[in-house]
């Protein structure tokens, strides 16, 4: 990577940091009124959700991982990582207090779950660090897009404190798609042809790490799916709204390569 573009990705992180030292940090003990918690008000649905996304967010040290051996060289986009992997960290620890303290979970059973996901590992699904980069884009954007639904399925179901838990990640998530779509935008500004093709691919091979990581997965899809994540909604809002972001039409993609598949849909980071 030549320094003008390191200089790019250095001045979009310290955007990215500012913004959060400013605005958008918040904290696990003071900003959840977990004192609202009322554990009579059981939802078997809306806690099974909030375990699979904490079952997920486990796999943070893979991820951590995968990216500092990508990008460790690169200083932006490493202190990004760091940045990124504590953010994520307090969104684990959210659910999984929001688990125990309503009730919902014992320590005992969030334990033995915690054991049978860290059986396994998560492996990245793409090779190269352009391609990497363009799937965390669209991991962010569709793991805002999912607690966005879950945020409005708990407000109708009176369950304000989860929420509340949704709002404040869902707003990290945000920050940090919009991150990765400048650091995409960059990249496209240096290597049109070749991202194109990246992001091309990206969108039309898109998975999420749900699908193959987690115990009883098909239950777990088939849950996520009911609340309303299906193909139009990744086409609607996720693929439509990152392809204006990066000022660009689905006619600038190129063509997909023979045995290309689609992306399923209602996975869930």
């Amino acid at each position: 990577m030549n320094r003008n573009l390191r200089e790019s990705f250095h001045r979009s992180y310290m955007t990215f940091f500012e913004n959060a030292e400013r605005t958008r940090r918040w904290n696990l003990f003071n900003d959840i009124d977990w004192d609202a918690l009322d554990s009579s008000k059981s939802d078997p649905q809306l806690a099974t959700n909030a375990e699979t996304f904490f079952g997920v967010e486990m796999f943070l040290p893979d991820y951590l991982n995968t990216h500092l051996e990508l990008f460790g060289r690169n200083y932006a986009q490493a202190w990004f990582a760091a940045n990124w992997g504590y953010e994520e960290s307090k969104h684990s620890l959210a659910l999984r207090e929001y688990l125990h303290r309503s009730g919902q979970r014992t320590e005992e059973q969030l334990h033995d779950y915690a054991d049978t996901v860290l059986a396994k590992r998560w492996e990245r699904p793409y090779e190269s660090p352009r391609e990497m980069l363009i799937y965390g884009m669209m991991q962010e954007l569709t793991t805002f897009v999912v607690y966005r639904s879950q945020r409005a399925l708990a407000l109708e179901t009176d369950h304000q404190v989860l929420a509340d838990i949704y709002r404040l990640i869902g707003r990290d998530e945000m920050a940090h798609t919009k991150f990765y779509q400048h650091m995409v935008a960059l990249l496209l500004d240096d290597d049109r042809e070749g991202t194109l093709a990246d992001l091309a691919h990206v969108l039309r091979t898109f998975h999420m790490p749900a699908e193959q990581l987690l115990p009883d997965p098909d239950a777990r899809t088939a849950l996520m799916r009911s609340t309303g994540i299906n193909g139009q909604v990744y086409l609607r809002d996720i693929v439509a709204p990152t392809l204006k972001a990066l000022d660009l039409t689905r006619h600038d993609l190129p063509v997909a390569k023979p045995g290309t598949t689609a992306p399923p849909h209602g996975q869930e980071k």
